[in-house]
C-alpha cells in the first residue's frame, strides 16, 4: 500500500467518525426534544396539540377582517401613518447617537490602529455591558424615571445601538489593509489623519451597511418598545391586539405600515451602499 493510499485510507476513517459523531449528537439533541416536548405537554395538561391546531385562528381573522374592510382599508394606513412616523423618528435619532457612540468604541476597541493599549480592553468591556442589556429592560427603567414618552425608547435603543454596531466597527477596523495607515504615519500624519485618510475611506462602505441594517432593526425594536408606553406604532399595536376580535383591519394596516417601512430602509440602503462604491471606484 502507497503512502497515497493510506493517505486516502485516513480521510475516509476520519470521515466516517465525524458522521457517526453527527448522527450521534443528532440523535441526541432529538431525544431530549422529544423529551421536554413530553414535560411540557404534562404540565401544559396535554393543551399543547389542541392549542396548535388553533394556531392560525387569529392571523385569519386578522386576515378576514382587513378583506372586510374593503375600499376603506386605505383610510387605515392614512390613520396609522404618524404613529409610524414616530417609530421611524424614533429609531433614526436612536441609530444616528449610537452609530456616532459606535464609531468612538470601534476606533477606541481596535488592536490595530495604534491607541493606548489598556484602552481596547476597557471598550470592548463597555460595548459588551451595552450589548447585555435588552432595549426592553433599559426603556422600563428609563420610564419608570423619566415617564412615559418617547425619550426613553430613543435612549435604550441607542445605547444598545452604540453596543452592538461598536462591536461590528471594531471588527470592520481590525480587517483594514493598514499599508496606508503606515505609510501616512511615514510621511509624519497625525493619529487623527491617519485614521481619517487611511481608515475611513476603507471601512465607509461596511459602516453604512451595518448602519443602514441597524436602523432596520431599531424600527422593530422601537415598535415593540410601544407596548410598554414608549408612543409609536407600538402603543397602537398594543390597543388593537388588546382588543381582539373586530379590530383585525387595524392590526393588519399596522403590520402593512411596518412592512412597507423595512422595504424601504431596504431599497435606501442598497441605493447609498451602490453610490458610495460608485464614488469609491471614481476616486
Amino acid at each position: 500500500m502507497t503512502a497515497a493510499d493510506r493517505l486516502r485510507d485516513d480521510i475516509l476513517l476520519l470521515k466516517r467518525r465525524r458522521q457517526l459523531y453527527t448522527a450521534g449528537i443528532l440523535v441526541f439533541l432529538l431525544a431530549i426534544m422529544v423529551g421536554g416536548y413530553d414535560q411540557a405537554n404534562d404540565m401544559n395538561s396535554g393543551s399543547f396539540l389542541k392549542g396548535l391546531e388553533k394556531f392560525f385562528d387569529y392571523p385569519g381573522e386578522i386576515v378576514a377582517e382587513a378583506w372586510a374592510a374593503g375600499a376603506d382599508f386605505p383610510g387605515l394606513l392614512l390613520r396609522f401613518l404618524p404613529a409610524l412616523i414616530e417609530t421611524l423618528n424614533i429609531a433614526a435619532v436612536a441609530t444616528i447617537l449610537g452609530g456616532l457612540g459606535a464609531m468612538v468604541f470601534a476606533f477606541l476597541g481596535a488592536r490595530n490602529l495604534n491607541i493606548w493599549p489598556p484602552l481596547v480592553p476597557v471598550s470592548r468591556r463597555l460595548m459588551d455591558v451595552m450589548r447585555a442589556f435588552p432595549e426592553l429592560i433599559v426603556a422600563l427603567f428609563l420610564i419608570y424615571v423619566l415617564g412615559s414618552s418617547p425619550v426613553p425608547a430613543m435612549i435604550a435603543v441607542a445605547f444598545h445601538t452604540a453596543g452592538a454596531l461598536g462591536k461590528q466597527f471594531s471588527e470592520v477596523n481590525e480587517n483594514i489593509d493598514t499599508r496606508a495607515v503606515e505609510g501616512l504615519g511615514a510621511c509624519g500624519a497625525s493619529w487623527l489623519q491617519r485614521m481619517r485618510f487611511g481608515v475611513l475611506p476603507q471601512v465607509l462602505p461596511n459602516y453604512l451597511s451595518y448602519f443602514m441594517l441597524r436602523f432596520e432593526i431599531n424600527v422593530r425594536a422601537s415598535a415593540i418598545l410601544g407596548f410598554v408606553g414608549a408612543g409609536g406604532i407600538g402603543t397602537e399595536l398594543r390597543r388593537t391586539i388588546g382588543w381582539g376580535q373586530g379590530s383585525g383591519d387595524e392590526t393588519a394596516a399596522l403590520f402593512v405600515l411596518l412592512v412597507l417601512s423595512i422595504f424601504l430602509i431596504d431599497q435606501l440602503s442598497s441605493w447609498m451602499c451602490q453610490q458610495v462604491a460608485r464614488t469609491e471606484a471614481m476616486a
